[in-house]
């Protein structure tokens, strides 16, 4: 048996004006895509909107900026494909972390579908419906509650990618930091769960979601793009 990691300290939840947790999630989604042309030619204006958050926010953004800011953007998106696409415990896809490559993530992804129906929200038809960035452009757009509870019943997902994230040293964990911050408080039982996700890592029976598509990798799919 693998020994049992130690897990960074919960992150606070900040009381947020539903304004500056929309900023907050837009910025956080921008920042977390994939850093093509398009979405690095926003990041002056994220940067400055997210200075004017409440500080433990603003800090957080801030950090991310300073750690990226002598890199090349061929850099960030090598870094990025080896930490999002090649890394198993920092997928960016929130069904992931609890289900896996398993037949109950077919379900779970049904799932956020029907959210994103029930508030008129029509999800990205390039990427699965529990792409991090994709549910908070959700939640930033759509000013609506069931973005945030579509998140925070995904707590343990964002909370092993935050584990993993802090142990590579990566820069992008500050974002996840910030996203943690405009959460609820954690509970025990889902603290429990994400421990065990952070040793054990997801489900592998692996099977066929043919019916939600075969995404190619990040790099792959910029190339697609080009």
């Amino acid at each position: 048996m693998s020994p049992v990691r130690p897990l960074p300290e919960p992150v606070a939840p900040l009381p947020l004006s539903d304004d500056q947790r929309r900023i907050a999630h837009m910025a956080a989604s921008i920042l977390l895509d994939y850093p093509d042309e398009l979405r690095l030619s926003h990041w002056p204006a994220v940067a400055e909107a997210a200075a004017h958050l409440p500080a433990p926010l603003a800090e957080r953004f801030a950090r991310f900026f300073a750690e990226t800011t002598d890199a090349a953007p061929e850099q960030l998106q090598r870094g990025y494909v080896e930490t999002f696409d090649l890394k198993r415990k920092c997928a960016m896809y929130l069904t992931y972390y609890a289900a896996g490559d398993t037949r109950r993530r077919g379900m779970a992804l049904v799932r956020f579908i029907e959210a994103y129906r029930a508030v008129g929200w029509t999800p990205s038809e390039e990427e699965l419906p529990d792409f991090l960035p994709e549910v908070l452009e959700f939640s930033a757009a759509s000013a609506s509650p069931v973005a945030v509870d579509l998140l925070a019943a995904h707590r343990d997902g964002i909370e092993v990618l935050r584990a993993a994230l802090t142990g590579y040293r990566s820069p992008y964990v500050h974002l996840i930091e910030a996203v943690a911050a405009s959460l609820p408080a954690i509970s025990n039982e889902v603290r429990e769960r994400y421990l065990s996700l952070v040793n054990d890592g997801p489900p592998t029976e692996t099977v066929g979601l043919t019916f939600l598509g075969n995404l190619k990798p990040f790099s792959a799919r910029e190339e697609a793009r080009a």
